[in-house]
């Protein structure tokens, strides 16, 4: 049977706090900001890996506070008519100028304010040449995200085949779960590699396939299918 013409459909992430799973490797992190309002000088810094879940629970934070999202590049334009929340993301690569860091994190710490900055590292291991900036930055309490754990990554799987109407079997999630990078977007990309290759080849999302998508690269546990 001829493989069907697929249409390659851009899925804009969705982020909805039940879709957030919670483990061991992020549940103090996820107090942290569920703490909101309360923050200790109006500001908190959600620190992580890669495709740990920062933007996912930074965004269901701005949607719970009403928080305004800076944009890519915000160069610190507007800043003095900036009011209520913030989310300020990847704030150790986005070269947000000095200055303006300096005066977002004044700004968050003002009544029915708030500032969320996310970043892969800590503030203190961020370069910062203006020594009111340094102060401020050593001074934000920082909640940290590992890498996901088993319970986070078999949830993310799951989440992304249900997205696809796919079913997985229990045994294909513990192969993925032992074999891929520990990141939500490398199981976005295993996820949607599996579905168009059993589309094309007409065969079930099976670890079967699962093994001929990840290259073969079989362990010992691998018993013939």
């Amino acid at each position: 049977m001829a493989a069907q013409l697929r249409l390659s459909l851009d899925r804009p992430p969705i982020y909805r706090r039940e879709d957030f799973i919670c483990s061991d490797s992020n549940s103090l992190a996820v107090q942290a900001v569920d703490a909101w309002p309360v923050w200790p000088g109006g500001a908190l810094v959600l620190a992580g890996p890669a495709g740990s879940g920062k933007t996912h629970l930074a965004h269901c934070w701005s949607q719970r506070a009403g928080a305004r999202i800076l944009p890519p590049g915000w160069r610190g334009e507007g800043i003095a008519r900036l009011e209520g929340p913030v989310l300020l993301e990847d704030a150790d690569r986005c070269e947000v100028p000095e200055e303006a860091l300096f005066h977002l994190i004044n700004l968050g710490a003002r009544d029915g304010n708030g500032l969320l900055i996310t970043a892969r590292t800590p503030p203190a291991q961020w370069a910062c040449g203006l020594p009111d900036l340094r102060s401020r930055l050593n001074a934000l309490p920082v909640a940290e995200l590992g890498e996901p754990d088993d319970t986070v990554l078999l949830g993310v799987l799951a989440k992304f085949f249900r997205e696809r109407n796919i079913r997985p079997s229990d045994d294909l999630l513990a192969y993925l779960v032992r074999r891929i990078e520990r990141s939500a977007p490398k199981a976005r990309e295993i996820v949607d590699r599996l579905d168009e290759a059993a589309d094309a080849e007409q065969r079930p999302v099976s670890r079967a396939l699962a093994r001929q998508v990840l290259g073969g690269e079989a362990g010992d546990d691998d018993a013939p299918e």
